[in-house]
């Protein structure tokens, strides 16, 4: 699938955003990719995770035995991928802060385990997952993605430790805080993440 085809179906499911955000990593940008438009159409998830799937079997040559993503945004498209895959699929989610195995999901010591995200910019809630992972005795082979959302200021750095294979590649400003130009400053924020999402006890 040509980066002009994937972008298209971004285009297309209306998940380009502009206006003021603030992104899980806690930077603030003019551009948010919100993956669960692009998802919300089983037709349009497969087609990019059958690219993605097709792209992972190409760059690695280690079994994946299992994939595991972190919730909330990379719940449906592991699933999706782990379908395509034909290997099963779980989620960590954070209880009391950190992502923890829940819901019965066990993995086994020593297995091979693919993560999968919807998007990576810098790589914070990957990380967190990955210590969950090996935690449980996981040996993390790769990541995958749909969007590698890299920052305009340092393009060539992959911010896992492991293997990154994205289907779509983006270069983004994105800023701290303190740092905002006025033109977004000026913008209302929003914080589309599920990273800002309280849980029932903490709203409490």
């Amino acid at each position: 699938m040509r980066p002009e085809t994937i972008l298209k179906e971004f285009e297309d499911a209306e998940a380009i955003l502009k206006g003021h955000f603030i992104l899980s990593s806690g930077l603030h940008s003019d551009t948010y990719m919100q993956c669960a438009r692009v998802l919300m159409d089983a037709r349009r998830a497969e087609r990019l995770c059958d690219a993605l799937a097709e792209k992972v079997r190409r760059e690695l040559s280690e079994t994946i035995d299992l994939v595991v993503s972190p919730a909330m945004g990379g719940v449906v498209v592991g699933y999706e991928m782990g379908r395509q895959l034909g290997i099963s699929a779980i989620f960590c989610e954070r209880s009391e802060g950190t992502f923890a195995l829940r819901r019965g999901f066990r993995i086994e010591p020593g297995q091979n385990v693919l993560v999968v995200e919807d998007v990576v910019t810098t790589g914070k809630s990957s990380l967190e997952a990955m210590e969950c992972i090996r935690a449980h005795g996981g040996n993390i082979v790769a990541e995958a993605c749909l969007v590698h959302r890299k920052s305009a200021d340092n393009q060539d750095v992959n911010p896992l430790p492991v293997p990154l294979i994205s289907l779509l590649e983006i270069t983004v400003h994105a800023y701290a805080e303190n740092e905002l130009p006025p033109e977004l400053a000026a913008l209302p924020v929003e914080k589309p993440g599920s990273r800002w999402l309280k849980s029932a006890r903490q709203s409490a």
